[in-house]
């Protein structure tokens, strides 16, 4: 009889036992998968480039085969798209299809500003009346300068020959007058704003300077190749300013580059006059990159300590570049930034049709314009052969 209870004592404890352990595991399994979907989540939080929803154009562009496997870049500390050369032919208010395809991607890369190296739309032509001229601006707003208000994201631009020529003529009066106020009636309507942090509108929108975390930006007329002197001296004079040198990085917007680097651009009124000497103002102040268009030709270079971004073309008119074998393409660029970095800036250049990223590699290692030498961004003069060196 004392066996049999003492068996039953047993059987009740392990009974319990056995429960408890039951409860325990289910408690762990609860606990493990609330934790599971915590690392799921965290991890797709971390490496999701998405931190704002996206608009359905860009959705759609996203489930095309082209798109199925776009590259987006790790994330810098600062990152802006830049975008140039948008317009098509003389008074045209059409944009090729690559324009809308690269505003629409623009949300899917999430930067802080997008920079537009000019050409937005498709004037100087005297002809013009300021019905086709408003018409224009109509049409880039469509295409361009609504979807970025829509979407929050700060549009920081330089003017371009075809927005609003600064060229004069020997009167020294601007020879397209019409065009340059009505570029400025578009730019300073409030329902225009173009979102960025002002600091300095001065003569916006063919002068003036703005920030972006960090990052301090100057844009300059560089529609035609020559910059007067007393604008000149503004712009010396804001560079050397507490605010600019306190800046992380100074960065230029102009239209035309320093240095030939594009078949059919390669000459003197393409490109700025006294281009060393500009170089040499810019590296005094400590400007980081200067950003251009007007050549319709890809090149990430420098010369000395000025990184050059040429912005490429997403409108009318790809080129080629003045040597080597890559061929015309339509491009669009993401720039991140990473202050701790020595380079300071990644550049990832995707060819607008394919999707494709453009490497280094696939460009020529320097440039040789009529002005002067460009070193691919990678490349330093140390590097080339005794052959490249030749050719120099």
């Amino acid at each position: 009889m004392r066996c049999w209870r003492w068996f039953g004592f047993f059987l009740i404890v392990g009974f319990v036992f056995s429960i408890s352990v039951a409860c325990t595991h289910s408690a762990d399994k609860s606990t493990t998968a609330t934790e599971a979907k915590t690392a799921v989540v965290s991890a797709e939080t971390k490496i999701s480039p998405q931190v704002k929803p996206l608009p359905p154009e860009t959705t759609a562009i996203l489930k095309t085969a082209q798109a199925k496997n776009l590259y987006n870049p790790p994330r810098g500390d600062v990152r802006f798209v830049v975008i140039s050369d948008l317009n098509s032919a003389y008074g045209s208010t059409d944009y090729d299809p690559e324009v809308d395809k690269g505003v629409n991607l623009v949300p899917f890369w999430q930067p802080d500003v997008v920079i537009s190296g000019g050409d937005m739309v498709a004037g100087q032509k005297s002809s013009l009346t300021p019905t086709q001229i408003r018409a224009m601006w109509s049409a880039f707003d469509k295409h361009v300068g609504a979807p970025l208000r829509r979407a929050k994201i700060p549009f920081g631009f330089t003017i371009g020959n075809h927005d609003a020529s600064g060229a004069v003529g020997v009167n020294g009066n601007f020879l397209f007058q019409r065009e340059r106020d009505l570029a400025s009636e578009y730019w300073n309507n409030p329902k225009h704003d173009p979102g960025v942090k002002f600091v300095d509108r001065y003569e916006f929108p063919f002068y003036y300077t703005f920030e972006s975390k960090d990052i301090f930006f100057l844009v300059w007329d560089a529609s035609s190749h020559r910059i007067p002197a007393e604008k000149m001296a503004w712009v010396e004079k804001t560079l050397a300013s507490p605010r600019a040198q306190k800046a992380k990085m100074r960065i230029i917007v102009g239209h035309l580059p320093l240095y030939g680097v594009a078949v059919g651009r390669d000459q003197p009124v393409e490109v700025m006059a006294d281009a060393e000497k500009l170089r040499a103002m810019l590296e005094k102040y400590k400007v980081h990159t200067y950003i251009s268009g007007h050549h319709h030709a890809y090149y990430p270079g420098h010369r000395g300590n000025l990184q050059l971004l040429h912005t490429g073309i997403l409108g009318s008119g790809p080129r080629p570049l003045i040597n080597g074998k890559f061929p015309p393409t339509k491009t669009i660029s993401v720039v991140d930034i990473n202050f701790d970095s020595p380079e300071l800036t990644t550049y990832t250049t995707y060819n607008i049709r394919t999707l494709k990223v453009i490497e280094n590699n696939q460009l020529p290692r320097f440039l040789t314009g009529h002005n002067g030498m460009v070193l691919r961004r990678d490349i330093e003069l140390k590097d080339l052969t005794p052959q490249e060196k030749n050719l120099v």
